[in-house]
This record gives structure tokens, C-alpha cells and sequence, in this order.
């Protein structure tokens, strides 16, 4: 697995929840603070459904950031666990990060995320991000709006795509940082494990391929992980809730599924660094976002439920 790791001499650490709507942006940025990808991203929201858990070290300080889900209004069994893994990982952390767009306006998601933030009295810093698409003085507009919302620690423009303004936010995240040991050992990068982060990246190319209903029915199941000489072998059970999209997700003569599986291989090649052989399969469970047992059988739920 890919491994930074700028200083072995790390004496403090400190634990971060990165939180917003979906779409804002956590992802890319969760990437840009690692420099590594550690989370997959699309223009879909709600794409990232678990918390994950990204390591840096710079200096002599080891930042762990937890990426979560969009907060948003659910409609699903799943939308509720998403925002349950949300309102669980902002319970325990040094600091929280919110996210938001360059718009002069507090949304229901972010009002709600700030009561929490108040309700458990967590340090927080706004991260406006997206500065690339907007003038300066809109920036200043969003500040002197949140500003009047809450007291935050810290304001920081950024543009997680282009990883500006991300050493403000080391230098910033630094003063809640702890004196200890790093919690994670020299050279890793996430606790997730190898199986699901090869799921996401298969998701995540399903996500980019698919249209409309069909992408947030899906999940990835890898059940063959295994290294057969200097080739790595994958196979993944893809499912969805209804046979018309198993259809779509294969594509006429398996053309769709064909180019899922290319624009994945190529991903998984690149963060494994190794040869890989990857097999897929479209199976239907219906309904399987409002059963908590599906959702659990599926490898969702196991953070809070």
C-alpha cells in the first residue's frame, strides 16, 4: 500500500472529522491532505457512505482525518446510517472541519452540523472551499456569514482540487493537536482495508459510468482478494435493487461493464502497484437500502449500528 511518511519523529497527534453536504468537496480534500488517493470522488452526491480514516505526518505531528458522508435529508435506511456515521465521528475528535461552497448563505445541513458542533463544544474551523470558481470578494461575504452563525476557530479559503491552501490547514490544525505517540504506525495511510478500498475504487467507476436512479443502488462486495504469483486477483460481486439496472450496469453484449471493469483495473494497478486481474459479477437484492440486515450483510453499518 502507498505510504508517506515525512517525519518519524512524531510527538504529537490529533484526530479530525471532516464534515459538510455532499458534493462540497471532502473527499478531494481528504486526498489533497494525504497527497494520496485515499478517497474516491465523482460529481455523484452522496458518494462516500462510510467514515474513512486518512493518515499524514508532517513535521512532528501525526494529523488523522475522518472523511463522512454528506450530511443531507435522508430517504433510505442507508441515508440515515450515513448521517449517523456523521454525528458519531464529530463526538470524538480534537477539531471539526466544515466544508462548505463559496455562497454567501447557511443551508439546513450546515445549520445542523453547527448545532452539533455547539451542542457537544468541539474547536471548528470553516473550510470555504471551491475559491478557484469565485471572485475574492465573495469569499469575504461567506466569512462574515458564518461568522454571525458561530464563533470559528479558524476561516480558511482553499481549492482542494488544486491542494491550495492546504498547509494553512496543517498549520492551523496543529494548535489542537495533542502531545502523545502517533496513533497509526510509520507508513500507513488509511485503516481501511485492502478489500474495501478495492470495492470503492470499483464503485467509484460505476458511479462515473452510470446515470440517473441507478448509482445509489449499487454496492460493491469483494469476495477474492488474493495474490497468485505477481498478479493480484479480484473478484467483485456488484449489486443492485432491481434486474432493469443490472441490465444497464452490463451494458448491451457487456459493453458497460467491460469499461467499469478497464477504468478500474487501471486504479487498482496504480494503488496496489501490481499487475491485476479483475472479475465482476451484477447481482439483484432488492430494496437492500431500507433492510438494516442488507446493509449490514453489505459491510455498511459496523461504525455505529
Amino acid at each position: 500500500m502507498p505510504a508517506r511518511d515525512e517525519s518519524p519523529m512524531i510527538e504529537k497527534n490529533g484526530m479530525f472529522a471532516i464534515t459538510g453536504r455532499p458534493n462540497v468537496g471532502k473527499s478531494t480534500l481528504v486526498n489533497a491532505l494525504t497527497g494520496e488517493k485515499i478517497a474516491i470522488v465523482t460529481p455523484k452526491p452522496q458518494t462516500t457512505r462510510n467514515r474513512i480514516t486518512a493518515v499524514r505526518n508532517v513535521n512532528n505531528c501525526q494529523f488523522v482525518f475522518l472523511d463522512t458522508p454528506g450530511f443531507h435529508k435522508p430517504v433510505t435506511r442507508l441515508g440515515k446510517y450515513m448521517n449517523e456515521v456523521v454525528s458519531s465521528s464529530v463526538a470524538d475528535v480534537d477539531a471539526v472541519l466544515l466544508v462548505v461552497e463559496p455562497e454567501a448563505r447557511v443551508g439546513k445541513p450546515e445549520s445542523l452540523l453547527i448545532e452539533k458542533i455547539k451542542a457537544l463544544d468541539i474547536p471548528a474551523v470553516l473550510v470555504i472551499n471551491k475559491i478557484d470558481t469565485v471572485a475574492k470578494g465573495k469569499v469575504l461575504e461567506v466569512i462574515s456569514v458564518y461568522r454571525e452563525v458561530h464563533d470559528f476557530k479558524e476561516y480558511i479559503p482553499i481549492s482542494a482540487k488544486y491542494s491550495d491552501g492546504i498547509d494553512i490547514i496543517f498549520e492551523t490544525l496543529s494548535q489542537f493537536a495533542v502531545e502523545g505517540p502517533p496513533l497509526f504506525p510509520e507508513g500507513q495511510i488509511t485503516d481501511q482495508p485492502e478489500r474495501q478500498i478495492a470495492a470503492e475504487i470499483i464503485r467509484e467507476k460505476l458511479l462515473i459510468e452510470l446515470d440517473k436512479e441507478v448509482p445509489h443502488g449499487i454496492a460493491v462486495v469483494v469476495e477474492e482478494f488474493k495474490e497468485k504469483g505477481i498478479v493480484l486477483h479480484i473478484g467483485a460481486t456488484i449489486y443492485c435493487e432491481k434486474d432493469s439496472h443490472k441490465g444497464i450496469i452490463i451494458g448491451k453484449n457487456g459493453a458497460k461493464l467491460r469499461a467499469v471493469g478497464s477504468m478500474a483495473r487501471a486504479d487498482l494497478e496504480r494503488f496496489f502497484d501490481a499487475k491485476v486481474f479483475l472479475e465482476t459479477w451484477v447481482k439483484v437484492k432488492e430494496n437492500w437500502r431500507q433492510s438494516e440486515v442488507q446493509i449490514r450483510n453489505l459491510g455498511f453499518g459496523n461504525d455505529i449500528l
